[in-house]
């Protein structure tokens, strides 16, 4: 159920708000419910996620002990011999 709410805020913070809600194509109500949601539903509150972290997570993880340069010569050896 929607309800309505009134909101006091600096002129030039509404008007940033509106650019940005139009760029992506949103409401600024549901722009505003979506940040208030995000920061209302966190499960842990020890540390807050970035949004951003959140969109790029994969849930996978990368083992301790991953040798990062025979993993680069590794790759550049397959883009060398792709590439031919």
């Amino acid at each position: 159920m929607d309800s309505k709410l009134t909101l006091k805020l600096d002129e030039n913070v509404i008007e940033r708000a509106k650019k940005y809600a139009s760029n992506k194509k949103v409401s600024l109500s549901r722009l505003i419910e979506n940040y208030l949601d995000s920061i209302t539903s966190q499960q842990n509150d020890d540390f807050e996620i970035s949004p951003f972290v959140k969109s790029i997570s994969s849930g996978k993880s990368v083992p301790a002990d991953l040798d990062w340069k025979t993993l680069r010569d590794d790759y550049t050896d397959n883009l060398d011999k792709k590439h031919q």
